[in-house]
């Protein structure tokens, strides 16, 4: 294949084909005011749920460590899966590692919620606060990457 002969046609060829290497596009602010707030949202409404919850201090200490677990556990996913599109090395241990990692937070909070003494409504809940966490923290994470993407190419 011969050189490309502009920064148009190089743009015509990855529209039509992709980009292995992929070129970043800096996230707007809107998604990553909206990615931040709902990790917020989530993440502080979880805490306050078990602040206020009537369990055990151990039992809070244990759902508060699943929403610390899980969180880094989606995110290193979330980088490892990102890193293997890009083309980046990345261990086959490492990357099941941290597949596993986050659906043992998955099977954890699930496994407690479904054995603690609480009403539906506040297990579902701390459900849905851990989801939204977990989401939302990836989308935090990718926003980073992204601007910093963005960042080394403008320089």
């Amino acid at each position: 294949m011969e050189p490309l002969q502009n920064k148009t046609e190089e743009r015509s060829i990855i529209a039509k084909y992709g980009d292995k290497t992929r070129s970043p596009f800096k996230p707007t602010g809107a998604f990553i005011g909206a990615s931040w707030f709902a990790l917020l949202v989530g993440v502080i409404g979880y805490c306050i749920g078990l602040w206020n919850a009537t369990m055990e201090l151990n039992e809070k200490g244990y759902y508060f460590t699943i929403l610390l677990f899980g969180l880094f556990a989606v995110i290193s996913v979330q980088k490892t899966v990102r890193d293997r599109a890009e083309g980046l090395a990345v261990t086959d241990l490492y990357y099941g590692l941290s597949w596993f990692a986050a659906i043992a937070a998955m099977v954890l909070l699930t496994i407690g919620l479904w054995n603690a003494d609480l009403a539906r409504s506040e297990k579902g809940f701390y459900a849905m606060a851990f989801c939204l966490s977990m989401f939302s923290s990836i989308a935090v994470q990718k926003n980073t990457r992204d601007a910093k993407l963005f960042e080394d190419k403008e320089l």
